[in-house]
């Protein structure tokens, strides 16, 4: 018995296997796919509204074609728990990857993936720069990948200081993996020399084209331009606006550092917070950059390299029209989770608030997909709250591919075709394995275990300025969106730390050959 609605998949795999034998002109192709990740980008772009002197114009020329999910959250705000959750659709209570240390693919051996996925489903995958973490692309998801199916990092300038001089020029470094250099960052500059590793900002004094995210661009551009035998499955990873914020100068000269506006914070905005709360705001972070009088440059630093991102976006989006694949490919532009700049005197993510939750998601579907039966798809903008794990079967769904067993995710499908549809599923996310946020509707909850709650009504209190938690009149509604925090939760397993030598030699895997 043949399931019908994916027939065309069978005709096509056949045609593709038989020598001299082609699809007929008759079957539809399957729809091609690119994804665009672009590192710790919040919502501070023009089509979300977050910061009024972001420049993207090319996010917002895509978003007048796509639907806009303007209430997309993380499942988690860290880098590694996000992108595992998306990349095999199952949230990390699911799949006990909570935090950036673990390797995923040692905790999920068998796990299949996304890009993996539409391999065996007779897609051609390949990918560049960030789309998993670790520094490892995942060699049994792709059938290629640059700069190679061992390391996602492409070549990248940092800061090498003189020590007769104390001068510091930036250097390209050489992507040579060492032992003792585990991330390819060697560096510490003042004045957040004791605090993390890359948090620096400062332009580059070369061009785009010697970047390593234009590398990645090129790459995937190039491969648009192939002629393609199976549909493609391709996967773009910027970096930019993850730290450093080390961008060519002439995207810092569009931000003038007198007329930076510093992000909307509040005074005292941190005295209604719970314990939990408490140990996440006022960061040391916040009290460096403050206290050296860098708040500016750092905003200027951070919307420097979105614009920069949106640049290599725009590159990408033209070699895509300009490709033979423009009207049959579809488009997925998302990043991770958002980013703090001060805000409750936090930096960067691994907070729970709205603003480090919510991300971007925006998605361009051609006409005649397989998966919206009911319609063509309509461009416009949704305020339903979704998830980034809801793309995993989104996009299944949108190829004509049969489901994934056990995705924890639901598809966009309904609201690709009506933004407005009925949608009353709250969007859940952890911090860690024990902090965990729900929103539904307006209602965000934040709880810390015994560590205390926050509560906020999002469409009052866009900035989470107030927390309705201390009023007992809220105890009901406390009570009943936490029973949406899944009790059965698989414990978060910690794995061996990555010795970049080890997996050199072949001693260390990430992951389980077969």
């Amino acid at each position: 018995c043949i399931d019908m609605k994916h027939s065309h998949h069978l005709v096509l795999l056949l045609a593709l296997a038989l020598p001299g034998c082609a699809a007929s002109d008759n079957e539809p192709r399957p729809p091609n796919v690119l994804m665009i990740s672009v590192d710790d980008l919040n919502n501070w772009i023009e089509p979300l509204g977050g910061h009024p002197q972001a420049q993207t114009p090319n996010l917002a020329d895509f978003a007048r074609q796509s639907m806009v999910f303007r209430r997309a959250f993380a499942a988690s705000p860290s880098c590694n728990p996000s992108r595992t959750a998306l990349l095999t659709g199952k949230a990390p209570h699911v799949t006990g990857v909570y935090n950036n240390p673990q390797i995923w693919r040692h905790i999920l051996p068998d796990e299949v993936t996304l890009p993996q996925y539409f391999r065996t489903n007779g897609y051609w995958a390949a990918g560049a720069g960030k789309n998993f973490h670790n520094n490892m692309p995942d060699p049994v998801s792709w059938d290629d990948y640059f700069p190679s199916l061992i390391r996602h990092m492409p070549e990248y300038y940092l800061p090498v200081r003189d020590p007769a001089t104390d001068e510091v020029t930036f250097a390209l470094q050489d992507n040579e993996i060492r032992e003792d250099d585990p991330k390819g960052v060697t560096f510490t500059m003042p004045p957040f020399d004791r605090m993390y590793i890359a948090f620096d900002f400062e332009p580059l004094p070369v061009s785009v084209e010697e970047t390593g995210d234009y590398s990645s661009v090129n790459w995937i551009s190039e491969q648009l331009q192939r002629d393609h035998d199976k549909p493609f499955f391709l996967a773009a990873g910027l970096y930019r606006p993850h730290l450093p914020w080390y961008v060519p100068q002439e995207f810092y000269d569009k931000f003038p550092l007198e007329s930076i506006q510093l992000p909307r914070v509040l005074a005292g905005d941190t005295e209604d917070l719970p314990e939990g709360g408490q140990r996440i705001a006022n960061s040391r972070y916040h009290q460096a950059v403050t206290d050296a009088g860098l708040w500016r440059e750092a905003v200027r630093g951070y919307l420097a390299s979105i614009n920069y991102a949106d640049y290599l976006v725009g590159e990408l989006l033209r070699a895509l029209d300009e490709s033979p694949y423009a009207d049959n490919t579809i488009v997925v532009i998302y990043s991770d989770h958002g980013w703090q700049l001060g805000e409750k005197n936090h930096w960067r993510k691994f907070a729970l608030w709205q603003n480090v939750l919510n991300t971007v998601l925006m998605v361009r579907v051609p006409e005649g997909v397989e998966g919206l039966p009911s319609g063509n798809f309509r461009p416009g903008i949704s305020d339903r709250g979704v998830s980034l794990v809801d793309l995993f079967p989104t996009l299944t769904e949108l190829a004509g591919l049969p489901p994934k067993a056990g995705v924890t995710g639901r598809s966009l499908v309904p609201l690709l075709q009506e933004p407005n549809a009925e949608w009353d599923h709250p969007v859940v996310s952890v911090l860690g394995d024990d902090k965990y946020s729900v929103i539904l509707g307006d209602w965000h909850l934040i709880r810390y275990g015994a560590e205390g709650n926050e509560l906020y009504n999002m469409a009052d209190d866009p900035e989470e300025w107030t927390n309705l938690a201390l009023d007992p009149d809220h105890a009901d509604l406390i009570e009943s969106m936490a029973t949406h925090i899944p009790v059965d939760r698989v414990p978060a397993v910690q794995t061996a730390p990555i010795r970049w030598a080890d997996v050199l030699s072949g001693k260390t895997q990430f992951y389980k050959e077969k």
